[in-house]
């Protein structure tokens, strides 16, 4: 922090210095059902996401709390995540609660610093922040770190007027932000539909129909059938992997896919981890294709990309499957692509997973027996170009808009940092 731009009445500190305490929370035995859905709120560092935390992850019991290392945490008070895919993102907690030990929190002496103040003062260090952490992607920030983060100190009436002009400002911004991914939304709907339209009742809007008699299909053009994902395609997905770990990864070698790699329909290939050659030998049928399609089976399912430029080899991890044509029946893979982009496979996954554990997973037995609707490879010819350039068109308008929210988040950082800097006066 550079004191020379601050004039005479800001002082640079460390947070402490300012605190009457700060401390990480700590989670009850998830084994233990008396410790859990109690009355007491808990919240996971992934509420942390640079906003006012409005709701808890869970509840806990007072035995919880007293059994485990978590402490109550008074409202109005700064959070910030130490680990995981959130580290460094900060909350603003609005009411009571307990937090789990990936979060950590600032009780302020208010005489000197302001809640809200060091709320907007942590975004506006994220940079610095995310350097302190150690272990790699999945590694964190330890708390003597967080409790040394360094802090600017305005008088307390500036504090109030920095915190009240970035709250209204912010809060405009995040309005605008907001209309962005609510339009957003629509279009991905808007998209949905237009899939689902197309593969269930073809381009002809004068054809004949008839029912399907398949629950999530409906009716079909009357020259269409259904036909079972098992008699078009092999399907394989990895269980498990003997322990493989990051640590693993290595520079060059054979590719590993995941589903963080897949953009835009297709495999990023710049992004994929590399693994060891006997790694990769562990299991022949894993070895990807070209024209494979690809589906993610856990977390968020059903992201689908289509092998393209494959380089010679290439295995996946355990949360992703193969479809792969048998060459039996006539069909595109990017009909299928789009088949599983339509309301047919999600509607059937919803039936599919009804009793199964709260935990999402496509399960291969099951996905075996997906039906879906059926026609002439001319006609899946025809709808799959028809689709390409709708969806291009409507992917173009969701970039635009994508791009107006990285431009205001950009807005909204630069705007945090010159007020808490002092380089942006307060009017």
């Amino acid at each position: 922090m550079n004191n020379e731009i601050l004039g005479n009445k800001w002082a640079s500190t460390s947070i402490k210095r300012c605190c009457i305490s700060s401390f990480s929370g700590g989670t009850p035995d998830t084994t233990i059902s008396k410790y859990w859905d109690g009355d007491i709120p808990w919240i996971a560092s992934g509420m942390c996401h640079d906003c006012n935390i409005i709701k808890a992850t869970r509840n806990i019991t007072i035995d919880g709390m007293n059994n485990s290392s978590t402490k109550l945490i008074p409202r109005n008070t700064p959070v910030i995540a130490m680990t995981g895919a959130t580290c460094g993102n900060t909350g603003y907690l609005t009411f009571d609660s307990c937090a789990n030990q990936s979060v950590y929190a600032f009780i302020t002496n208010q005489s000197l610093l302001l809640p809200r103040y060091v709320f907007y003062s942590l975004q506006a260090i994220r940079d610095f922040i995310i350097m302190q952490q150690t272990g790699g992607a999945q590694g964190g920030i330890s708390g003597e770190k967080c409790k040394n983060f360094p802090v600017l100190l305005p008088p307390l009436d500036e504090q109030h007027s920095i915190v009240e002009t970035l709250d209204i400002k912010i809060s405009q911004i995040d309005k605008l932000i907001a209309n962005q991914e609510k339009q957003i939304e629509k279009l991905n709907e808007y998209k949905q539909s237009i899939i689902t339209k197309a593969v269930t009742k073809g381009l002809d809007p004068n054809v004949e129909m008839k029912d399907s008699g398949v629950e999530w299909i409906g009716k079909i053009p009357v020259k269409w059938s259904t036909i079972k994902i098992k008699f078009t395609s092999w399907l394989k997905g990895r269980i498990g992997w003997d322990g493989l770990k990051s640590t693993e990864f290595i520079d060059d070698g054979p590719y590993l896919i995941t589903g963080t790699d897949f953009a835009n329909g297709e495999i990023n290939w710049s992004t994929c981890a590399h693994i060891s050659e006997a790694r990769y030998d562990e299991d022949e049928l894993l070895h990807i294709k070209e024209n494979d399609l690809l589906i993610t089976k856990d977390g968020t399912i059903g992201k689908l990309a289509i092998v393209r430029n494959c380089p010679e080899k290439v295995s996946l991890n355990s949360g992703v499957m193969i479809i792969r044509s048998l060459n039996v029946f006539d069909y595109l893979d990017k009909y299928l692509y789009y088949i599983l982009q339509s309301n047919q496979f999600y509607i059937w996954y919803e039936l599919s997973q009804s009793g199964n554990s709260t935990i999402k997973h496509l399960y291969q037995g099951q996905f075996y027996n997906f039906e879906f609707s059926f026609p002439e490879i001319s006609e899946q010819n025809e709808i799959a170009l028809y689709l390409d350039k709708k969806c291009n068109e409507i992917d173009s308008l969701i970039n635009l808009k994508n791009k107006k929210i990285e431009k205001l988040q950009e807005y909204k950082k630069s705007l945090i940092y010159e007020y808490v800097t002092g380089k942006k006066q307060v009017v």
